[in-house]
């Protein structure tokens, strides 16, 4: 808590701090709520070292992209999306960096809005996708020359399994859910380069690059979506890499930290909720090859993320924050039952997508 005072007395040194809450459920930066005397509230991240080594990279990013959504949110009809500003210290600096080399922003909090680790409802999953349809479709001319790559590689899936194999620790003894692990890996290893070698012919513009449950934030007293968040992962890449997570992250109402990863269901009314929604804002954005490989899309990146956490348990747990021995390993087996689900339900949910691309094209 030292180094997160040290950063407010940068960004805010006349201001009276009242409290200092942290927030639970990043897997990357760590975050705190500030409440000051004077009524005002903000978000106070530190950025992990580990993932984001240049920070000021990550912050130009960040100001170029909500300068972006602020401008075309104040001038179109599109849709409403709340963007938080940066807070820049008296200097005009956007980033402090503490003691222990650690770098630290603070930003403009979304006023009267509540966020959930699982959807609760069809209707906030229709909401989560018009909202990220909006976001790609304001960001669409956008200009991606101009930014920084925040993550090289990120979404490469191919890269995360060459990695994978360097690690695999053969001389080991493994327990028996690596051992699952492992042989859900080896299941789905020959889809890993699927839409890397269908990149030319899918819709690539700026992707948000981590649109989870979590980064939705909707009204405090209704299910209206009104913002998303952690802006740190925007790059241009196939919008199919936005909505594969979006919907992993959505359609599996059993969460993301459950204690028996088998019971990781991909939900079918919620899938075809979350596209209802997304296709009210974005139909257009998607072409013939985007729509056909849709669920691919679903599969691939539950598929990556686990194959991510089970790298990062055997290296590890230098990447994503755990806060017990064996977190991460839950997480991968999570994420690849995950994709199992999907893939054995393929048949209905092509049929359901169909539906929800029908009903969309006759509004």
């Amino acid at each position: 808590m030292k180094a997160a005072q040290a950063a407010l007395s940068f960004f805010l040194p006349d201001q009276k701090v009242a409290e200092i809450v942290p927030i639970n459920g990043g897997n990357v930066n760590d975050s705190l709520q500030i409440r000051l005397v004077s009524g005002n509230q903000y978000l106070l991240q530190r950025l992990s070292p580990a993932v984001f080594p240049e920070p000021w990279r990550v912050m130009e990013n960040l100001r170029r992209v909500t300068s972006h959504l602020r401008r075309h949110v104040a001038t179109t009809r599109i849709c409403s999306i709340q963007i938080p500003h940066i807070i820049q210290s008296p200097a005009g600096a956007a980033t402090f960096e503490d003691d222990s080399g650690s770098s630290w922003r603070l930003l403009t909090w979304i006023e009267n809005s509540r966020n959930f680790p699982v959807i609760e409802s069809a209707g906030q999953g229709r909401e989560i996708g018009r909202l990220l349809g909006c976001f790609h479709h304001l960001l669409a001319d956008f200009d991606a020359d101009t930014l920084h790559d925040p993550l090289p590689g990120f979404h490469q899936t191919t890269c995360y399994l060459r990695q994978y194999d360097q690690v695999k620790r053969e001389e080991h003894s493994p327990s028996e859910a690596e051992h699952q692990c492992a042989a859900l890996i080896h299941g789905f290893r020959s889809r890993a380069g699927i839409l890397e070698t269908c990149r030319p012919r899918l819709h690539s513009s700026l992707i948000h690059g981590d649109p989870k449950v979590g980064n939705f934030l909707f009204a405090q007293n209704s299910d209206t979506a009104i913002s998303l968040i952690d802006l740190d992962t925007v790059m241009s890449g196939p919008l199919l890499y936005d909505l594969g997570d979006c919907l992993r992250s959505c359609c599996n109402p059993a969460g993301e930290e459950i204690e028996k990863p088998e019971k990781a269901v991909f939900q079918r009314e919620m899938f075809a909720a979350v596209m209802r929604g997304y296709c009210e804002q974005a139909l257009d954005l998607l072409g013939e090859q985007d729509r056909e490989l849709l669920l691919d899309a679903a599969i691939l990146i539950s598929f990556e993320l686990g194959l991510r956490f089970f790298t990062d348990h055997l290296t590890g747990d230098h990447y994503f924050k755990t806060t017990w021995p064996g977190q991460n390993l839950r997480r991968a087996l999570i994420q690849l039952y995950l994709a199992d689900s999907i893939d054995k339900q393929r048949t209905a949910l092509d049929l359901l997508w169909h539906q929800v691309i029908m009903a969309a094209s006759r509004q």
